[in-house]
């Protein structure tokens, strides 16, 4: 054999050598490695969601003599414009409460829906638990109609007028002695004097230390 033809034929031993290591050994690691990366990278996180942005409210509740209403403030949620925000003011007042406070409104009673018209006019319409669940009296009956009436007006100077509705529909009372025919302002139900002593509704007073 010629040189010439000697170092072809190494130089094609050489390349079938390298091709097979390639093949056999880099090819291999080179995928279980990309593999492992693949399978071993931790997933993206979804994108934390913003909190509801929260703004204080002025609710009502029942007074410890049981004969007037108490003004606290909450945290609510942040409605964009009158409506959304009369909304969520209503929800909250109309929540159930944990002791010692006491709501003047009904246990049960549901925010159906809630509009407001022209010249600072809202309407809340209740459920119907506002009229079966409520407990009776002309002072109870007040204090209950006060509370939605003060809680709109306090915190929404839009609004300066309130009706309520039960059940979609205009009603007469809710236990037989506000007039509910009709719209009411700021502070036109609240007692002027409260009668002294505790136990003067049939609400119960809130538990004392």
């Amino acid at each position: 054999m010629t040189a010439g033809r000697w170092i072809t034929a190494l130089a094609g031993v050489l390349l079938v050598a390298a091709l097979a290591w390639g093949l056999f050994v880099v090819l291999p690691d080179w995928y279980s490695s990309d593999t492992a990366s693949t399978t071993t990278s931790a997933p993206a996180e979804p994108p934390a969601r913003p909190s509801t942005p929260k703004i204080k409210a002025t609710l009502f509740f029942v007074a410890e003599n049981g004969a007037s209403l108490v003004e606290m403030e909450r945290e609510i949620p942040f409605g964009e414009g009158t409506l959304e925000q009369g909304r969520h003011i209503l929800e909250a007042q109309l929540a159930a409460q944990t002791a010692p406070l006491v709501s003047p409104i009904p246990a049960g009673t549901t925010l159906r829906a809630f509009f407001v018209g022209s010249q600072g006019r809202a309407y809340v319409d209740l459920g119907s638990e506002a009229a079966t669940a409520h407990p009776g009296g002309s002072l109870n009956e007040r204090l209950t109609v006060a509370a939605i009436v003060e809680a709109l007006t306090t915190n929404l100077p839009a609004i300066t007028e309130v009706q309520i509705l039960v059940g979609g529909h205009e009603v007469d009372t809710l236990a037989g002695h506000v007039d509910l025919r009709r719209t009411w302002t700021r502070h036109a139900l609240l007692p002027a004097t409260p009668p002294p002593g505790p136990g003067s509704s049939e609400y119960p007073s809130p538990a004392r230390d």
